[in-house]
């Protein structure tokens, strides 16, 4: 395209279909409102779709511009530091620069969605004068007289709707009092947030002993230097992390800058905006995918306009636009929640994280009691800071832990028992106490899988390569990767058809709950998983339940074992987790340690002390007696020769690479002909690994085969392989996608 002086081009990113930036030339009247990070409307095809304004140019290599049709917004939705993030996203994940900026705008702010209003009534009069005409009116007109006694009741105005619900939904006499001029009609946006009319008790800060103190005036240090640092806070469960966290964030608002505070469940949601709702009066924004749409529109916007100076969210918190970001917390940096898999990009929230402090100049916070490897690693090498937390918070103590052999136990039992006898011990005696217990069980549902005794078949789901669960309260046999039901369960096998030979197998927390109250008919339960907290603001009001004492114990998976505070809690069962150790994974160890020692750590949290019992039929396995200790430094020395002997993270990068598709051969066939073409573009310093099945080999009707590539230099590999993939001419039918920095190699 030939220059010329006033010529402005804009690169813009749609929002579907293309992955490449395409070019138009902006007209002079929009040149103006055409800036990087503006929303716009630009034809292709003889349609017009929608982009983001990625970059201006003064040329183009394009012969014929077309010209750049419409702005949509009044300001850049997507910040200078949000497109160097997103960049660096799009270059390190092996993704398109158009998925990433979907993921940073939510469907909700680059659709036509507008902030909510509604008609705000307030009167035009003095009160004194409104008093008197509402008596003139109440023998004449007691309609309009009812209206003026509930504005009477609300000095500073009333929404037409409410007023409309306590005046019978009469509007005729509003109507009147408008068009009198004795009230007035005026149009006010609604706040949509789930925080809005929340209130709870102002707390202070709490007096930090000497480690926290430590911990917190180092932090300072970099928001007053306004400089970027990346620091572990290492504390073993119940250390405060949490108070040094809001005294950090206390200090970053006084330099009225933006914090981000990621945490991995939206179970975690409701306890850290209690703490920081009952610390902080500033505007509190939510961000989590239970959100409807209208709620993650205005918490976004409020959020880009500064109104918002706190953000609370899980992964996807991180691309939020906080302007004058000074403070990022990643709690519970080791969490898997923090990744996703399931589609492009495949990001790690706490390495976004890391890498968004880096642009952006501000202090990241990442708190573990059982941190990464990747994490403690570095800190070891000192490119992360380190401060270290060796002592509960207020004079608490660590919990005693017992390890049972449930072996034992069940030939005491002569047959299957669900729990020791030094379990249900523990629990009549808390129930009696009037002190609380929690179960750890990490399977839902009341049976595992039914099985045919007769020919071994087990009932499996058609389109996933799983056992299907039974749950009792449903009468169903569900697949928890599809969500595919037989109900009711069968009655003959499948296979060698034989009758009245099928039985369940297996314990869920379902099976828990009941046989309890089978043992202690008094006992009051709550049942956490995803059965019990499918609705929204469930996991709210379950922990509310259980933190106001209606309930003697907490039976729950995963969700409950991390963050949680429960003073009255003084007993937790782990019920197995000797499953999770069989899985070919290099991580199992390394997740079984974190899961026993974050769930030990909800016990003993407050001034009475605690007990944690785990049951397992590998008494003597190192990692159950070292989480049991809760010794991660002895745990990461054992794990960290390991995985350096067998060339794991931290000592190389992985990238796992998935090949899916509805015919087996094929998409095998494809995966083969993609390692060949890598291994012949790679040099021998990186190990591709051969094209495996995923350890769920079939998902949802799709064939899943995967290969792994080790190195230890990552930016060779990224470019080799985005290169390839360019080139590479898949079947239409087939499903590549890239995983860098996997947290699992088996599923």
């Amino acid at each position: 395209m030939p220059d010329t002086e006033d010529t402005v081009i804009a690169a813009v990113i749609l929002d579907s279909a293309i992955d490449k930036s395409l070019d138009y030339r902006v007209p002079k009247e929009l040149a103006a409102l055409a800036i990087p990070g503006m929303r716009v409307k630009v034809p292709v095809r003889n349609a017009l779709r929608a982009g983001t304004i990625l970059a201006l140019k003064s040329t183009s290599d394009v012969p014929h511009v077309h010209l750049l049709a419409e702005v949509l917004s009044e300001k850049p939705l997507v910040s200078a530091d949000l497109f160097q993030l997103a960049r660096w996203m799009a270059t390190y994940y092996c993704c398109s620069l158009r998925k990433v900026l979907k993921s940073i705008l939510p469907p909700s702010v680059r659709g036509t969605m507008k902030h909510k209003e509604q008609l705000f009534i307030q009167s035009n009069t003095s009160g004194n004068e409104l008093i008197s005409l509402c008596e003139t009116l109440r023998l004449s007109n007691p309609l309009q007289a009812q209206v003026l006694d509930v504005v009477l009741k609300h000095p500073k105005g009333i929404l037409l709707s409410s007023l409309l619900e306590k005046t019978e939904k009469r509007k005729s006499p509003i109507d009147t009092l408008i068009k009198k001029k004795i009230l007035g009609c005026q149009k006010v946006q609604i706040d949509r947030s789930p925080l809005e009319h929340l209130e709870y008790f102002p707390t202070k800060p709490k007096r930090l002993n000497q480690e926290q103190a430590e911990a917190l005036n180092a932090i300072k240090a970099s928001l007053d230097e306004g400089r970027y640092e990346t620091r572990l806070i290492f504390g073993v469960t119940g250390s405060g992390k949490t108070e040094i966290y809001l005294q950090a964030i206390e200090h970053t608002l006084s330099l009225q800058k933006g914090v981000i505070l990621l945490v991995p469940e939206i179970a975690l949601t409701s306890q850290t905006i209690e703490r920081l709702r009952s610390r902080f009066q500033e505007k509190i924004a939510l961000l989590h995918h239970r959100l409807s749409e209208g709620e993650r529109h205005d918490a976004w916007h409020q959020i880009r306009n500064g109104t918002a100076s706190i953000v609370i969210g899980a992964r996807s918190a991180i691309l939020s636009p906080v302007p004058n970001l000074g403070l990022i917390i990643v709690d519970e940096e080791q969490e898997s929640a923090y990744k996703q898999s399931d589609e492009a990009p495949a990001y790690h929230a706490r390495d976004v994280a890391v890498m968004r402090g880096k642009f952006c100049n501000a202090t990241v916070l990442l708190g573990s009691a059982t941190p990464s490897f990747e994490t403690y690693t570095n800190a070891l090498k000192k490119k992360y800071a380190l401060s270290t937390l060796k002592l509960r918070a207020d004079h608490a103590q660590l919990p005693t832990i017992r390890i049972i052999d449930m072996q034992q136990e069940c030939d005491h039992a002569k047959g299957f028992t669900l729990f020791s006898d030094a379990l249900l011990s523990g629990i009549k005696q808390r129930i009696s106490l009037g002190e609380q217990t929690i179960l750890f069980l990490n399977r839902r549902g009341y049976h595992t899988s039914q099985m045919c005794q007769s020919c071994a078949h087990v009932i499996e789901c058609p389109h996933c390569d799983v056992s299907l669960t039974f749950h009792l309260n449903d009468n169903v046999l569900a697949c928890h990767l599809c969500d595919y039901r037989l109900m009711p369960p069968p009655k003959s096998c499948p296979k060698c058809k034989a009758e009245s030979t099928l039985k369940f197998k297996g314990a869920g927390t379902e099976m828990v709950e009941r046989a309890l109250h089978a043992i202690f008919p008094e006992v009051r339960t709550l049942r956490l998983d995803a059965d019990t907290t499918r609705h929204k603001g469930s996991h709210e009001m379950l922990f509310k339940q259980f933190k106001a004492g209606k309930a003697d114990v907490l039976i729950g998976t995963q969700m409950i074992a991390k963050g949680l505070h429960f003073p009255s809690v003084t007993l937790v069962g782990v019920l197995n987790t000797d499953g999770h150790l069989q899985i070919p994974d290099f991580r199992a160890s390394e997740h079984v340690f974190q899961l026993i020692t974050q769930v030990s750590g909800r016990a003993g949290r407050g001034a009475l002390a605690g007990e944690v019992i785990i049951q397992t039929r590998m008494p003597d396995h190192p990692v159950i007696g070292l989480a049991a200790q809760q010794n991660f430094e002895a745990f990461y020395a054992q794990e960290i020769a390991m995985r350096e002997m067998f060339h794991y993270p931290p000592f190389t990068h992985l990238i796992k690479i998935t090949f899916s598709g509805a015919h087996e051969k094929a998409t095998l066939a494809e995966a083969h002909t993609f390692r060949n073409a890598l291994i012949q573009r790679l040099p021998p310093s990186y190990e591709i690994l051969p094209a495996v099945p995923s350890g769920h080999a079939k998902i949802k009707g799709q064939y899943r085969f995967q290969l792994l590539i080790k190195g230890e230099k990552i930016g060779k590999l990224l470019s080799v392989l985005e290169e390839e993939r360019a080139r590479f001419v898949l079947n239409r039918k087939l499903r590549l996608s890239i995983d860098v920095d996997p947290l699992s190699t088996f599923f």
